[in-house]
Protein backbone atom coordinates (compact mmCIF):
# COMPACT_ATOMS: atom_id res chain seq x y z
CA UNK A 1 0.00 0.00 0.00
CA UNK A 2 1.03 3.61 -0.92
CA UNK A 3 0.47 6.25 2.19
CA UNK A 4 -1.07 8.85 2.18
CA UNK A 5 -4.18 10.98 3.34
CA UNK A 6 -6.98 13.05 1.32
CA UNK A 7 -8.95 15.14 3.47
CA UNK A 8 -11.95 17.16 3.68
CA UNK A 9 -11.12 20.39 1.51
CA UNK A 10 -7.34 19.17 1.21
CA UNK A 11 -6.43 22.18 -1.19
CA UNK A 12 -7.21 24.11 1.57
CA UNK A 13 -4.79 24.81 4.76
CA UNK A 14 -4.59 23.03 7.78
CA UNK A 15 -6.83 25.03 11.01
CA UNK A 16 -3.81 26.16 12.47
CA UNK A 17 -2.53 27.56 9.28
CA UNK A 18 -5.45 29.15 8.44
CA UNK A 19 -5.81 33.21 9.16
CA UNK A 20 -7.82 33.84 12.10
CA UNK A 21 -9.16 37.48 11.05
CA UNK A 22 -12.79 35.85 10.53
CA UNK A 23 -13.62 35.46 14.04
CA UNK A 24 -12.37 37.18 17.27
CA UNK A 25 -11.32 35.05 20.08
CA UNK A 26 -13.45 35.58 23.32
CA UNK A 27 -12.07 35.16 26.66
CA UNK A 28 -14.16 33.22 29.31
CA UNK A 29 -15.79 36.42 30.62
CA UNK A 30 -17.21 37.56 27.30
CA UNK A 31 -15.22 40.22 26.58
CA UNK A 32 -13.69 40.34 23.38
CA UNK A 33 -9.90 40.44 23.56
CA UNK A 34 -7.55 42.58 22.19
CA UNK A 35 -5.19 39.72 20.87
CA UNK A 36 -5.50 36.40 20.27
CA UNK A 37 -5.03 34.14 22.60
CA UNK A 38 -5.36 30.31 22.98
CA UNK A 39 -7.97 28.87 24.38
CA UNK A 40 -7.45 26.22 27.63
CA UNK A 41 -11.00 25.65 27.96
CA UNK A 42 -12.17 21.75 28.12
CA UNK A 43 -13.80 19.75 25.32
CA UNK A 44 -14.81 16.55 24.93
CA UNK A 45 -12.76 13.86 23.19
CA UNK A 46 -14.01 13.50 19.30
CA UNK A 47 -14.64 10.06 18.01
CA UNK A 48 -13.11 8.35 15.16
CA UNK A 49 -14.07 5.06 13.01
CA UNK A 50 -12.24 4.03 10.02
CA UNK A 51 -13.51 1.74 7.38
CA UNK A 52 -11.59 -0.58 5.81
CA UNK A 53 -12.69 -0.93 2.39
CA UNK A 54 -14.40 1.43 0.19
CA UNK A 55 -16.97 -0.76 -1.56
CA UNK A 56 -20.53 -1.08 -2.00
CA UNK A 57 -20.49 -2.22 1.40
CA UNK A 58 -18.34 -0.16 3.16
CA UNK A 59 -19.32 2.69 1.88
CA UNK A 60 -23.16 2.53 2.88
CA UNK A 61 -22.11 1.78 5.94
CA UNK A 62 -19.38 5.47 6.06
CA UNK A 63 -22.74 6.93 4.63
CA UNK A 64 -25.14 5.70 7.40
CA UNK A 65 -22.58 6.34 10.44
CA UNK A 66 -22.30 9.39 8.85
CA UNK A 67 -26.03 10.42 8.44
CA UNK A 68 -26.62 9.05 12.12
CA UNK A 69 -23.62 11.70 14.07
CA UNK A 70 -22.57 8.46 14.94
CA UNK A 71 -18.72 10.39 14.56
CA UNK A 72 -16.74 13.49 14.46
CA UNK A 73 -13.81 11.71 12.31
CA UNK A 74 -14.65 8.92 9.26
CA UNK A 75 -11.22 7.65 7.87
CA UNK A 76 -11.59 5.63 4.43
CA UNK A 77 -9.21 3.21 3.79
CA UNK A 78 -9.06 1.24 0.41
CA UNK A 79 -6.03 0.15 -1.92
CA UNK A 80 -7.54 1.98 -4.72
CA UNK A 81 -6.55 5.46 -4.42
CA UNK A 82 -8.28 6.89 -7.29
CA UNK A 83 -11.86 5.54 -6.01
CA UNK A 84 -11.08 6.11 -2.84
CA UNK A 85 -10.57 10.19 -3.28
CA UNK A 86 -13.49 10.26 -5.36
CA UNK A 87 -15.80 8.40 -2.57
CA UNK A 88 -14.32 10.64 -0.01
CA UNK A 89 -15.08 13.83 -2.37
CA UNK A 90 -18.93 12.97 -2.50
CA UNK A 91 -19.27 13.00 0.49
CA UNK A 92 -17.25 16.05 1.39
CA UNK A 93 -19.58 17.88 -1.13
CA UNK A 94 -22.68 16.64 1.27
CA UNK A 95 -20.99 18.69 3.70
CA UNK A 96 -23.99 21.64 3.84
CA UNK A 97 -26.35 18.79 4.57
CA UNK A 98 -24.74 16.98 7.07
CA UNK A 99 -23.19 17.01 10.80
CA UNK A 100 -20.07 18.74 11.25
CA UNK A 101 -17.79 15.45 10.34
CA UNK A 102 -14.11 15.09 9.48
CA UNK A 103 -13.93 12.62 6.62
CA UNK A 104 -10.24 11.49 6.17
CA UNK A 105 -9.13 8.92 3.65
CA UNK A 106 -5.22 7.03 2.39
CA UNK A 107 -4.61 3.64 0.97
CA UNK A 108 -2.32 3.18 4.01
CA UNK A 109 -3.23 2.36 7.75
CA UNK A 110 -2.02 5.52 9.26
CA UNK A 111 -4.81 7.06 7.94
CA UNK A 112 -6.93 5.10 11.04
CA UNK A 113 -4.26 6.29 14.21
CA UNK A 114 -5.87 6.60 17.24
CA UNK A 115 -9.73 5.42 16.15
CA UNK A 116 -11.89 4.39 18.48
CA UNK A 117 -13.52 1.89 16.61
CA UNK A 118 -12.47 0.21 12.87
CA UNK A 119 -14.84 -1.74 10.45
CA UNK A 120 -13.44 -4.14 8.27
CA UNK A 121 -15.29 -4.64 5.30
CA UNK A 122 -12.52 -5.44 2.51
CA UNK A 123 -12.29 -8.74 1.69
CA UNK A 124 -11.45 -11.19 -1.38
CA UNK A 125 -14.18 -12.13 -3.45
CA UNK A 126 -15.26 -15.77 -4.63
CA UNK A 127 -13.67 -16.61 -8.04
CA UNK A 128 -15.86 -18.87 -10.11
CA UNK A 129 -14.40 -22.55 -9.35
CA UNK A 130 -12.94 -21.36 -6.79
CA UNK A 131 -12.78 -23.46 -3.08
CA UNK A 132 -13.94 -22.06 -0.06
CA UNK A 133 -10.47 -23.08 1.31
CA UNK A 134 -8.76 -21.51 -1.00
CA UNK A 135 -10.87 -18.17 -0.61
CA UNK A 136 -10.20 -18.05 2.97
CA UNK A 137 -6.84 -18.54 2.73
CA UNK A 138 -7.21 -15.60 0.55
CA UNK A 139 -8.35 -13.69 2.75
CA UNK A 140 -6.39 -14.44 5.53
CA UNK A 141 -3.54 -13.32 3.50
CA UNK A 142 -5.50 -9.86 2.98
CA UNK A 143 -6.06 -9.67 6.79
CA UNK A 144 -2.21 -10.08 7.57
CA UNK A 145 -1.95 -7.07 5.86
CA UNK A 146 -5.01 -5.15 7.06
CA UNK A 147 -5.18 -6.63 10.78
CA UNK A 148 -1.64 -5.63 12.60
CA UNK A 149 -1.03 -2.00 10.85
CA UNK A 150 -4.74 -1.32 11.84
CA UNK A 151 -3.92 -2.75 15.78
CA UNK A 152 -0.49 -1.04 15.69
CA UNK A 153 -1.88 2.43 15.09
CA UNK A 154 -5.04 1.99 17.30
CA UNK A 155 -4.55 -0.20 20.17
CA UNK A 156 -7.48 0.41 22.40
CA UNK A 157 -9.99 0.59 19.48
CA UNK A 158 -13.09 -1.86 18.88
CA UNK A 159 -12.33 -4.08 15.78
CA UNK A 160 -15.86 -4.81 14.10
CA UNK A 161 -15.22 -7.90 11.45
CA UNK A 162 -18.35 -7.66 8.45
CA UNK A 163 -16.11 -9.56 5.67
CA UNK A 164 -17.13 -13.03 4.98
CA UNK A 165 -17.35 -15.56 6.00
CA UNK A 166 -17.67 -12.91 8.53
CA UNK A 167 -17.39 -15.76 11.61
CA UNK A 168 -13.93 -17.41 10.50
CA UNK A 169 -12.69 -13.90 10.11
CA UNK A 170 -13.46 -12.97 13.07
CA UNK A 171 -11.81 -15.37 14.55
CA UNK A 172 -8.89 -14.72 11.91
CA UNK A 173 -8.60 -10.76 12.97
CA UNK A 174 -8.48 -12.10 16.80
CA UNK A 175 -5.38 -13.89 16.42
CA UNK A 176 -3.91 -11.33 14.38
CA UNK A 177 -4.70 -8.26 16.28
CA UNK A 178 -3.24 -9.64 19.53
CA UNK A 179 -6.70 -8.05 21.13
CA UNK A 180 -8.95 -9.23 23.83
CA UNK A 181 -11.87 -11.62 22.71
CA UNK A 182 -13.92 -8.76 24.26
CA UNK A 183 -12.85 -6.02 21.92
CA UNK A 184 -13.01 -8.17 18.50
CA UNK A 185 -16.63 -8.66 17.61
CA UNK A 186 -18.49 -10.16 13.79
CA UNK A 187 -21.41 -8.46 12.19
CA UNK A 188 -22.51 -12.13 12.63
CA UNK A 189 -26.18 -12.93 12.30
CA UNK A 190 -27.12 -9.34 13.25
CA UNK A 191 -28.66 -8.57 9.82
CA UNK A 192 -30.10 -12.62 9.34
CA UNK A 193 -31.83 -11.58 12.36
CA UNK A 194 -33.21 -8.53 11.03
CA UNK A 195 -34.74 -10.45 8.33
CA UNK A 196 -36.18 -13.30 10.26
CA UNK A 197 -37.84 -10.25 12.35
CA UNK A 198 -39.06 -8.70 8.77
CA UNK A 199 -40.45 -12.28 7.56
CA UNK A 200 -42.43 -12.91 11.15
CA UNK A 201 -43.69 -9.69 11.11
CA UNK A 202 -44.67 -9.51 7.97
CA UNK A 203 -46.43 -12.54 8.65
CA UNK A 204 -48.57 -10.95 11.54
CA UNK A 205 -48.64 -7.80 10.27
CA UNK A 206 -46.76 -6.17 12.90
CA UNK A 207 -43.88 -3.92 12.80
CA UNK A 208 -40.46 -5.87 12.86
CA UNK A 209 -39.48 -3.67 15.62
CA UNK A 210 -41.68 -5.06 17.98
CA UNK A 211 -40.86 -8.76 17.21
CA UNK A 212 -37.95 -10.45 19.40
CA UNK A 213 -36.18 -13.20 17.00
CA UNK A 214 -32.45 -14.25 16.55
CA UNK A 215 -30.74 -16.18 14.38
CA UNK A 216 -27.80 -17.79 15.67
CA UNK A 217 -24.70 -19.93 14.63
CA UNK A 218 -22.77 -19.31 11.68
CA UNK A 219 -23.54 -16.59 9.61
CA UNK A 220 -24.25 -18.23 6.82
CA UNK A 221 -25.78 -22.17 5.46
CA UNK A 222 -25.76 -23.70 8.85
CA UNK A 223 -27.38 -21.09 10.80
CA UNK A 224 -30.02 -21.66 13.47
CA UNK A 225 -33.36 -19.88 14.04
CA UNK A 226 -34.44 -19.91 17.39
CA UNK A 227 -37.92 -20.64 17.08
CA UNK A 228 -38.66 -21.13 20.96
CA UNK A 229 -37.66 -17.91 21.80
CA UNK A 230 -39.88 -15.64 19.27
CA UNK A 231 -42.20 -12.72 21.12
CA UNK A 232 -44.36 -10.20 19.85
CA UNK A 233 -44.68 -7.22 22.15
CA UNK A 234 -42.89 -8.83 24.50
CA UNK A 235 -45.62 -12.11 24.72
CA UNK A 236 -44.32 -15.18 23.78
CA UNK A 237 -45.30 -16.13 20.28
CA UNK A 238 -44.31 -19.41 19.16
CA UNK A 239 -46.85 -21.76 20.34
CA UNK A 240 -49.81 -19.43 19.20
CA UNK A 241 -48.80 -19.08 16.24
CA UNK A 242 -48.36 -22.82 15.91
CA UNK A 243 -51.67 -23.41 17.20
CA UNK A 244 -53.63 -20.91 15.21
CA UNK A 245 -51.60 -21.73 11.73
CA UNK A 246 -51.65 -25.03 10.63
CA UNK A 247 -48.99 -24.24 7.97
CA UNK A 248 -46.31 -23.95 10.92
CA UNK A 249 -44.92 -27.23 10.68
CA UNK A 250 -41.52 -28.20 10.59
CA UNK A 251 -40.63 -27.78 6.43
CA UNK A 252 -42.36 -24.35 6.73
CA UNK A 253 -40.19 -23.22 9.71
CA UNK A 254 -37.36 -24.22 7.29
CA UNK A 255 -38.21 -22.78 4.30
CA UNK A 256 -38.44 -19.43 6.18
CA UNK A 257 -35.30 -19.97 7.74
CA UNK A 258 -33.75 -20.74 4.07
CA UNK A 259 -35.46 -17.52 3.04
CA UNK A 260 -33.26 -15.61 5.79
CA UNK A 261 -30.18 -17.64 4.80
CA UNK A 262 -31.06 -16.89 1.21
CA UNK A 263 -32.16 -13.26 1.37
CA UNK A 264 -28.45 -11.73 0.58
CA UNK A 265 -28.46 -14.26 -2.35
CA UNK A 266 -31.75 -12.61 -3.52
CA UNK A 267 -30.42 -9.11 -3.30
CA UNK A 268 -27.28 -9.71 -5.16
CA UNK A 269 -28.40 -11.72 -7.62
CA UNK A 270 -31.17 -8.63 -8.52
CA UNK A 271 -29.09 -5.76 -7.97
CA UNK A 272 -25.50 -7.22 -7.93
CA UNK A 273 -24.37 -6.75 -4.75
CA UNK A 274 -25.81 -6.05 -0.98
CA UNK A 275 -25.27 -2.65 0.40
CA UNK A 276 -28.76 -0.92 2.27
CA UNK A 277 -29.00 -3.37 4.99
CA UNK A 278 -25.78 -4.19 5.77
CA UNK A 279 -24.94 -0.46 6.09
CA UNK A 280 -27.96 0.14 8.71
CA UNK A 281 -26.83 -3.14 10.37
CA UNK A 282 -23.64 -2.42 10.94
CA UNK A 283 -24.43 1.57 12.10
CA UNK A 284 -26.48 -0.17 14.88
CA UNK A 285 -23.62 -2.31 16.02
CA UNK A 286 -21.50 1.42 15.85
CA UNK A 287 -24.54 3.37 17.77
CA UNK A 288 -24.56 0.34 20.32
CA UNK A 289 -20.56 0.64 21.23
CA UNK A 290 -19.74 3.92 20.92
CA UNK A 291 -22.15 5.48 22.18
CA UNK A 292 -22.49 2.83 25.37
CA UNK A 293 -25.73 1.72 24.81
CA UNK A 294 -25.81 -1.93 26.45
CA UNK A 295 -28.27 -3.26 23.72
CA UNK A 296 -28.31 -7.09 22.87
CA UNK A 297 -27.57 -7.84 19.51
CA UNK A 298 -26.84 -11.30 17.77
CA UNK A 299 -23.09 -11.08 17.14
CA UNK A 300 -19.99 -13.01 16.10
CA UNK A 301 -18.17 -13.37 19.90
CA UNK A 302 -15.56 -16.24 21.32
CA UNK A 303 -18.24 -18.82 22.05
CA UNK A 304 -15.95 -21.68 23.49
CA UNK A 305 -17.98 -23.31 26.49
CA UNK A 306 -21.59 -22.04 25.33
CA UNK A 307 -24.38 -24.53 24.98
CA UNK A 308 -21.90 -27.15 25.09
CA UNK A 309 -19.33 -25.93 22.68
CA UNK A 310 -16.27 -27.11 23.71
CA UNK A 311 -13.70 -25.23 26.01
CA UNK A 312 -10.75 -25.85 23.77
CA UNK A 313 -12.59 -24.59 20.13
CA UNK A 314 -11.81 -21.18 20.19
CA UNK A 315 -14.41 -20.71 17.57
CA UNK A 316 -16.60 -17.70 16.76
CA UNK A 317 -20.17 -17.35 16.05
CA UNK A 318 -23.55 -15.19 16.69
CA UNK A 319 -24.62 -15.64 20.12
CA UNK A 320 -27.33 -12.54 21.99
CA UNK A 321 -24.69 -9.95 23.28
CA UNK A 322 -24.72 -7.11 25.07
CA UNK A 323 -22.84 -4.23 23.65
CA UNK A 324 -21.04 -1.31 25.06
CA UNK A 325 -18.43 1.40 24.97
CA UNK A 326 -15.62 -1.78 26.11
CA UNK A 327 -17.24 -4.49 23.49
CA UNK A 328 -18.65 -7.18 24.33
CA UNK A 329 -19.92 -6.56 28.31
CA UNK A 330 -21.69 -10.25 28.43
CA UNK A 331 -23.23 -13.07 26.23
CA UNK A 332 -27.00 -14.24 27.14
CA UNK A 333 -27.58 -17.61 28.13
CA UNK A 334 -30.48 -18.04 26.00
CA UNK A 335 -33.11 -21.03 26.88
CA UNK A 336 -32.78 -23.35 23.82
CA UNK A 337 -34.07 -26.30 23.15
CA UNK A 338 -32.03 -29.56 22.62
CA UNK A 339 -32.51 -29.97 18.79
CA UNK A 340 -31.53 -25.80 18.84
CA UNK A 341 -28.70 -26.69 21.17
CA UNK A 342 -27.75 -29.35 18.11
CA UNK A 343 -27.76 -27.58 15.44
CA UNK A 344 -25.33 -24.71 17.15
CA UNK A 345 -22.50 -27.00 18.04
CA UNK A 346 -23.26 -28.50 14.85
CA UNK A 347 -22.29 -24.86 13.08
CA UNK A 348 -19.53 -24.55 15.37
CA UNK A 349 -18.23 -27.94 14.81
CA UNK A 350 -17.75 -26.56 10.75
CA UNK A 351 -16.64 -23.27 11.76
CA UNK A 352 -13.73 -24.98 13.81
CA UNK A 353 -13.08 -27.30 11.07
CA UNK A 354 -12.31 -24.03 8.70
CA UNK A 355 -10.60 -22.27 11.36
CA UNK A 356 -7.94 -25.45 11.65
CA UNK A 357 -7.41 -25.09 7.98
CA UNK A 358 -5.60 -21.62 8.67
CA UNK A 359 -2.41 -22.53 9.80
CA UNK A 360 -2.75 -19.47 12.44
Amino acid sequence: MTQGVVAVGSWLPTPAARPSGFFRPCRRDGCPPATPTSSAAPHRRLTKVSVIGAGNVGMAIAQTILTQNLADEIALVDALPDKLRGEALDLQHAAAFLPRVRIVSGTDAAVTRNSDLVIVTAGARQIPGETRLNLLQRNVALYRKIVPPVAEHSPEALLLVVSNPVDVLTYVAWRLSGFPASRVIGSGTNLDSSRFRFLIAEHLDVNAQDVQAYMVGEHGDSSVAIWSSISVGGMPAFKSLRDSHRNFDEAALEGIRRAVVGGAYEVIGLKGYTSWAIGYSVASLAASLLRDQRRVHPVSVLASGFHGISDGHEVFLSLPARLGRGGILGVAEMDLTEAEAAQLRRSAKTLWENCQLLDL
